[in-house]
């Protein structure tokens, strides 16, 4: 019997072990999507227990405590730190085969050097511990970055964003570690919220544009984007329910948007024109940049209206959603390349069943202007475990190129989240070391070299222009 999280975790076969520990192990890192605070980087927070790190707004959590009949002032309530840790402990002992026993296995060995196995009776020596190594200076939010060997990180940003602390951090050579900002405009695309009106207002106000046509909207928009790319951005994420191709004309949609503005909700065949104009506009501008455009679809959110009502979005009820045919992905992919105007493009999908369509349809649009310029991205948020990690790298291995894709990335608020790369890249080298003594790939450590540290960061680089 193998002993729990040893040195060889995760990793198989002899091929497996020398690929992660030789060539994986030791390389960077670059978070090119995650959700960390700039503001707690600059300041550098100093976190007072291993709850705040842990559960102070980690969704992941919250769900499988929900599940394990935790109340919920135990979870976002008013419970103490103390009384949620223990919580959380007694939770995890049930979480067999999840990858949330891993992570939070990882994040207490690597950060903490906790050897054993966090559960309700040892909840407490893991609180005295971590919390006394939080109090140390060397537990602050840039030096968990600079342990973790993060070369580069990017966040997560809204249009009327000031990007102050971006700047406060650009300023401040004590910090080396690059911190950019990425474009989010969910919220200018989302015309069918009932706050729409008033953020109109607010990226007018932030932009100097009037914005009382669809028109000056994307004007509004480029003019955020030109400062966005002065602060360092080259990368856009848009999060959607699913990808929508309904094209209309420029009379159509200016009259979806007018209706917009005297307060009328559209339907669904005329949301759907708007988004696909505004998509479609977004990436023009993307490709003159050479930005690259991320696209996150294939869930439903917001389930529970009742948790929703008390706490808001990002509580841990969200779902896989079914609805993005790959037609419409393909539709909208060529719409932008039949003008050549399709940018360096990242496609997620919250769900499995996408992996196939996806891997298809990103080889339709591959073109020596990049290598790998349309990438399937890793597995997403209820996939980034063993088997979905190991589901996605296999059909894109079947489909495209494995050894040009570009990896792991946290999509985490938390600064102890880096861990997962090392998740990753242990199921990536076993998975790759598999196929090695299988004999279905020769072992040649020149090529193979390349390739695990290709995933691993080498291909990130080149692939962003890093």
């Amino acid at each position: 019997m193998k002993r729990f999280m040893d040195e060889d975790f995760l990793l198989s076969t002899e091929t497996a072990k020398k690929l992660y520990h030789e060539y994986a192990e030791t390389m960077p890192i670059i978070d090119y999507h995650c959700h960390i605070s700039p503001q707690e980087i600059y300041e550098d927070r100093k976190f007072e227990n291993i709850t705040q790190v842990w559960l102070g707004g980690d969704h992941y959590k919250w769900r499988q405590m929900r599940s394990n009949g935790v109340e919920e002032r135990y979870i976002t309530g008013d419970a103490t730190d103390r009384e949620k840790f223990q919580k959380w402990a007694e939770t995890l002992e049930m979480a067999i085969g999840n990858p949330l026993y891993h992570w939070s296995h990882l994040e207490l060995k690597r950060y903490f050097g906790y050897e054993g196995c966090l559960n309700g009776e040892t909840a407490e020596e893991v609180w005295q511990l971590c919390n006394e190594k939080l109090a140390q200076s060397d537990m602050t939010a840039r030096n968990l970055i600079k342990k973790s060997n993060v070369t580069l990180l990017c966040t997560t940003d809204d249009p009327i964003d000031s990007l102050c602390w971006h700047k406060k951090i650009a300023e401040d050579d004590s910090f080396d570690v690059q911190v950019l900002p990425a474009w989010r405009p969910d919220r200018a695309m989302y015309l069918e919220k009932a706050d729409y009106l008033d953020y109109l207002q607010k990226l007018s106000d932030v932009s100097g544009v009037k914005i009382d046509s669809f028109s000056s909207l994307i004007e509004a928009l480029k003019n955020r984007i030109e400062f966005f790319a002065s602060m360092g951005c080259t990368v856009s994420d848009h999060g959607m329910a699913y990808v929508m191709y309904a094209p209309a004309t420029d009379k159509e949609v200016e009259e979806v948007f007018a209706k917009r503005l005297l307060g009328e909700i559209p339907d669904e065949s005329s949301e759907a024109k708007f988004k696909t104009a505004f998509l479609i506009a977004m990436g023009r501008e993307y490709s003159k940049r050479n930005w690259v455009m991320q696209l996150h679809y294939g869930v439903k959110r917001d389930n529970s209206k009742r948790v929703f009502n008390a706490l808001g979005p990002d509580a841990g009820i969200d779902c896989i959603s079914n609805y993005t045919p790959s037609s419409q992905l393909a539709h909208f992919l060529n719409a932008l390349d039949e003008t050549d105007e399709l940018p360096k493009t990242i496609i997620y999908s919250l769900n499995p069943i996408d992996n196939a369509a996806i891997g298809t349809i990103i080889g339709c649009f591959q073109n020596s202007s990049a290598v790998g310029k349309i990438q399937q991205g890793s597995a997403w948020w209820f996939n980034d475990h063993k088997t979905g990690m190991q589901d996605q790298m296999k059909s894109l291995a079947s489909l495209g190129l494995l050894g040009n894709f570009i990896g792991m990335l946290t999509d985490s608020r938390s600064f102890l989240s880096y861990t997962r790369h090392e998740y990753f890249r242990r199921i990536m080298c076993d998975l790759i070391g598999g196929w090695v003594e299988n004999g279905e790939y020769p072992a040649d450590y020149r090529v193979l070299e390349k390739i695990v540290k290709g995933i691993s960061y080498n291909n990130t680089v080149r692939y962003f222009e890093f």
